[in-house]
């Protein structure tokens, strides 16, 4: 076995995000475009003696099982009989914490797609995404990323036509919101305005990038706190003053995203923002 082995997590995006009712799981059954971006983190995995662990850049994130990509590697043991391998799981973050972006989700999602080249298992990916079910609805789509409909808790995945590639610029707003307070947030409000989730699908299917730009809508924006959702209008403010073809929050947030004609415009509107903790990047195909 080599030394050390090293995947790409890549940092997910909403295009749309529709939350319905619950089921009888008493999960929400949610309706959400997702999409796949180059901007993400970097995990390595060195084999060793020692029992396995994580370790980050960012000393506030668990290191042991409370650690997804610990329990992601947990997982690909226990479900492929494969015997346990000790050794660190080395995350260096890029993607936000709690940005609505999957970070934690992608780096698990590494993790099992590193493990299944390192000990030679020949699973597929969607043999993957399957296999991921129980660490996340998030973690099945960053097995392979893309453009795909997500639906259910959004693990029943749909994949798409890729969305014309373009430039993307990801700001972060200072605050953190938490998923479960935001999916309580919605229970309580009358949604007036959804997603055009078919307008989206057909946008995407004719390979019409202004038409996809135009229809990105996250529900969860209306059930921010004010002070937040102030926050968010300012950032998608500043993203379509500099260019962005259309605007939106990411997940519950915080993060927002621009999408952008290509990468070289996308990169000029990151270097004139302020004020935001600012990423750019492009969008990304599904693995293979």
């Amino acid at each position: 076995m080599n030394a050390e082995y090293t995947e790409k997590a890549r940092a997910k995006l909403n295009l749309t995000m529709d939350v319905r009712e619950k089921t009888g799981d008493g999960y929400h059954r949610v309706v959400t475009v997702l999409q796949s971006v180059e901007f993400g983190d970097e995990v390595t995995f060195t084999p060793s003696d020692c029992p396995l662990t994580a370790k980050t850049d960012l000393p506030f994130l668990p290191t042991g099982d409370k650690n997804l990509a610990v329990r992601a590697a947990q997982l690909f043991f226990r479900e492929t009989g494969v015997p346990e391998l000790g050794g660190v799981i080395d995350i260096k973050k890029r993607i936000p914490v709690c940005g609505g972006l999957a970070g934690g989700s992608s780096d698990a999602a590494a993790v099992l797609r590193l493990l299944n080249r390192a000990c030679g298992t020949g699973l597929s990916l969607p043999e993957l995404e399957k296999l991921s079910e129980p660490l996340g609805s998030d973690v099945p789509f960053c097995i392979a990323g893309g453009t795909v409909l997500g639906e259910g808790r959004g693990e029943k995945l749909t994949r798409l036509r890729a969305v014309p590639e373009c430039g993307v610029v990801i700001l972060r707003p200072d605050f953190a919101s938490s998923t479960p307070e935001l999916f309580k947030a919605i229970d309580g409000l009358r949604v007036i305005s959804r997603p055009d989730t078919a307008g989206m699908l057909r946008a995407i299917d004719e390979g019409s990038l202004t038409s996809v730009a135009r229809r990105i809508f996250n529900v969860f924006e209306a059930a921010l706190p004010r002070r937040w959702s102030e926050k968010v209008d300012e950032a998608k403010d500043l993203l379509l003053e500099n260019g962005a073809l259309g605007a939106c929050m990411s997940g519950t947030g915080s993060a927002v995203y621009g999408l952008f004609p290509d990468e070289e415009t996308a990169n000029a509107a990151a270097s004139r923002i302020r004020g935001f903790k600012c990423f750019a990047t492009k969008t990304s195909p599904a693995l293979d």
